[in-house]
């Protein structure tokens, strides 16, 4: 693992944005650990944040004109990612802009269901917090689409590395496959555990190889 995924995990953990124990999830799954990424609410949470997203996509070499923070989650998240992205790089990153939508559109002022950066004809990068179902993502590329701009890839913070409800496919495999556009991520599942091997009880290890064995989706 690379200097700014364990820097990103060791803040998560300490800001309790990561926690063990036993979670329901928003599809009834009983969960041995919870993710949430709104509890990155400092400023120095936010530059630990921003660093991670923008390392990744450097990392990564994805070639894109903006980036795009569906709402309401995602519209921070590219705000400080686009801008941390010019401080690291500015030479291939100074000029990329960024774009969010509203939830509902405006019908005065400069009206419109986008916010920054025009999307027509544009490369677009997604950023969001995770991915289970994939219904964020599916939202954003039709209002990308909408816009006559064109996806080039997704970046999230983690990869939870597990099956959707209805597929033996994981949420960035299924995105991935249905639109053919690669899904990058600061951290999976399996880097936590790697990360976190010792310094989780032997309960909390047991209890996430179960969770992977029952729900890791099919290769």
């Amino acid at each position: 693992m690379q200097s700014f995924q364990t820097s990103f995990l060791d803040l998560a953990l300490e800001s309790q944005a990561l926690k063990f124990g036993t979670f329901t999830l928003k599809s009834g799954r009983q969960s041995p650990y919870f993710f949430n990424l709104g509890l990155f609410n400092t400023g120095k949470l936010l530059s630990t944040l921003a660093t991670a997203y923008a390392e990744a996509i450097i990392n990564a070499g994805v070639k894109f004109d903006i980036l795009f923070g569906p709402a309401y989650k995602g519209i921070p998240l590219a705000a400080i990612t686009v801008a941390k992205l010019a401080e690291l790089d500015p030479e291939n990153y100074a000029n990329i802009g960024y774009s969010f939508n509203r939830k509902e559109k405006k019908d005065h002022g400069e009206g419109g269901s986008i916010v920054g950066c025009a999307l027509e004809g544009k490369k677009v990068l997604i950023i969001d917090d995770v991915m289970t179902a994939g219904t964020a993502i599916n939202e954003a590329f039709a209002i990308i689409g909408e816009e006559k701009g064109t996806v080039v890839g997704t970046i999230i913070a983690l990869d939870r590395q597990e099956t959707t409800a209805d597929s033996d496919k994981s949420a960035t495999q299924a995105v991935s496959a249905r639109y053919g556009i690669p899904v990058y991520s600061i951290v999976s599942l399996a880097d936590i555990v790697s990360h976190l091997q010792d310094k989780l009880s032997a309960e909390n290890l047991a209890a996430i190889a179960e969770y992977r064995k029952k729900y890791s989706p099919s290769a």
